[in-house]
């Protein structure tokens, strides 16, 4: 078997920022194992696998190095790009669906995640904790401010022990244009920090859209690579908006 791979960089406009995903157009999915061996191999933190339907649209499942995920916002964002920038997906999540936004933007059609207050876990021992809460998907961590969340140094096991597939570390945002800062962590799916997190965007703009009363905001997680997000609410949906750049063409043989 042969697999062409697209290595492309998301939610930026320069390479080698935003976050890495590998997408490989198929006419039909290889068996888990494969798929699952491919995205050990490329070592992003998703690689996605697109495989086409007779209707014209795409089925689209998303793997990380250890495992499948039910959501990911950056790999379907780099597979739309792949695909000249329009196209809608059948996922574990439903139907999303991409187009060509504004200012060279791909906007990503996904449905909100909205999180619900909890008690801070005695086992986490994380100190400033503001708010906590969970959604479907992910654990929250609210922060006193942006400069906290820059400066938080995760302890992965304890992070896992939450038993999400993500923990978001989030705070309001610290210059202009920003509305909040973010970082987002995944040790139970292999990956210790994502560097750009679309999904984690569907929670937050249910969070910061309450907190300010807005409907649209901009999202910057504030990894090493570093990514902007745009969020707009509208109703049980979130738009989310990025760009996206190629960086490579990858050929793996079976």
């Amino acid at each position: 078997m042969r697999f062409d791979l697209t290595v492309v960089d998301a939610f930026t406009d320069r390479p080698f920022t935003g976050n890495p995903a590998a997408v490989t157009v198929v006419e039909a999915f290889p068996g888990d194992d494969v798929m699952q061996a491919i995205a050990m191999e490329m070592n992003h933190p998703e690689t996605a696998f697109v495989a086409w339907r007779s209707d014209g649209d795409y089925d689209l499942r998303w793997f990380t190095p250890t495992a499948e995920v039910a959501i990911c916002g950056h790999a379907t964002l780099a597979s739309a790009h792949v695909l000249g920038g329009t196209a809608r997906f059948h996922t574990r999540s439903g139907v999303l669906v991409c187009d060509r936004g504004g200012e060279g933007r791909i906007e990503m059609d996904f449905p909100a995640d909205p999180p619900v207050s909890g008690d801070v876990p005695t086992t986490l021992t994380v100190e400033g904790v503001r708010w906590f809460g969970q959604s479907r998907h992910c654990v929250i961590i609210e922060l006193a401010d942006a400069a906290a969340v820059r400066a938080f140094r995760p302890d992965l096991p304890m992070l896992a022990a939450l038993g999400s597939q993500a923990v978001i570390v989030t705070a309001p945002g610290d210059r202009p244009g920003i509305d909040c800062v973010s970082r987002v962590f995944g040790p139970n799916v292999g990956i210790p920090e994502d560097p750009v997190t679309g999904s984690a965007h569907c929670v937050l703009a249910v969070l910061w859209g309450k907190r300010t009363g807005r409907n649209a905001l901009v999202g910057e997680q504030a990894s090493a690579r570093g990514g902007i997000v745009h969020m707009r609410r509208a109703g049980d949906r979130v738009v989310l908006g990025g760009s996206a750049v190629t960086v490579a063409e990858v050929r793996l043989t079976m």
